[in-house]
């Protein structure tokens, strides 16, 4: 192995803010989880046997989606692949499809707001459930503020315009020239994808009650055009678009061209290949929702005016 590999696969980056932020974030939903399974435990004379098992099993699986996107997080931004970003385009697309596409939906389909409040102290728990209640409120004025501006529609605007908008060339020469500026980056990929991926997931604070499967299948089947045309652009590229990797030591024999070429499909194959399994899911379960269903009476068939079409009489 060359030096220069050897040097950056062992450069972990131990970023204490990030490093605190997902201790905490980890160490609450945890111990939130635990209160909340005691609980189930504890009330097992009210619930079948099966029931409680099921619920156990919803639970467990939350806690191991939260710790998955946890662990993305930290990959992303406290591992090799973020020194590997700084030398080759395709590994920077790793590390955005990490804190695009992979952490944020397993973070929220772990619904995490109901158990990072248990996991708080009581006390503190009571005063911030309390303050919850308040802004949340149906008449409340936060509440209505949120609405307006975590409308779908605003949230997929501000999702497509920080994907196209942060592949710039100069907006994206100055996120690898500038250490502050690569952290605007990430913050606004990562922000940008927790709302959409919160509208998807139907994590909550739930304050779109309107907002059902057929609109969600909607906005994520949306944003796989602008994801997709962008990787393709990448992809077809006759010309490095990044000068930056004009000037750094180019690793495992990929030119700039090359470089660019696999970050672009891995940004349009991958990439978009999450979006498009996040609307099988929530195309099945449209479907099964329709399934379960009752047929409609007789009596209505017969106001509808089709009692006595072939096949419906018996």
């Amino acid at each position: 192995m060359d030096p220069i590999t050897k040097a950056i696969l062992l450069s972990w980056d131990w970023k204490i803010e990030v490093i605190v932020v997902l201790a905490l974030a980890g160490t609450l939903y945890s111990r939130g989880w635990w209160q909340l399974r005691q609980r189930a435990g504890g009330s097992a004379h009210r619930y079948q046997r099966s029931v409680r098992s099921r619920w156990r099993l919803a639970v467990s699986w939350r806690l191991v989606a939260y710790w998955v996107g946890l662990i993305s997080v930290a990959l992303a931004l406290l591992s090799p692949i973020d020194a590997l970003g700084q030398q080759l385009f395709f590994m920077h697309m790793v590390q955005h499809l990490l804190l695009i596409m992979i952490a944020p939906p397993l973070l929220l389909i772990a619904n995490p707001m109901p158990f990072v409040l248990w996991g708080l102290p009581r006390g503190l728990r009571l005063s911030i459930g309390g303050l919850f209640s308040q802004a949340l409120h149906r008449e409340s004025g936060f509440r209505q503020w949120l609405r307006k501006l975590t409308q779908p529609g605003i949230v997929w605007m501000v999702w497509v315009i920080s994907l196209i908008g942060w592949h710039d060339p100069g907006m994206y020469n100055a996120a690898l020239r500038y250490e502050w500026v690569h952290n605007v980056e990430h913050l606004t990929f990562f922000i940008a994808s927790m709302l959409l991926w919160w509208h998807l997931t139907g994590a909550g604070p739930r304050v779109y009650k309107q907002f059902g499967l057929l609109g969600r299948i909607g906005l994520v089947i949306s944003v796989v055009p602008p994801n997709m045309v962008t990787g393709i652009v990448l992809s077809f590229a006759e010309q490095g678009y990044y000068s930056y990797y004009e000037n750094v030591p180019r690793l495992w024999g990929f030119d700039v061209l090359m470089d660019q070429q696999l970050g672009g499909l891995i940004m349009w194959v991958p990439g978009s290949m999450m979006y498009i399994v996040a609307a099988l899911i929530l195309i099945g379960r449209f479907l099964s929702q329709e399934d379960r269903k009752p047929p409609l009476p007789k009596s209505e068939w017969a106001s509808a005016g089709v009692a006595s079409a072939p096949g419906l009489e018996q």
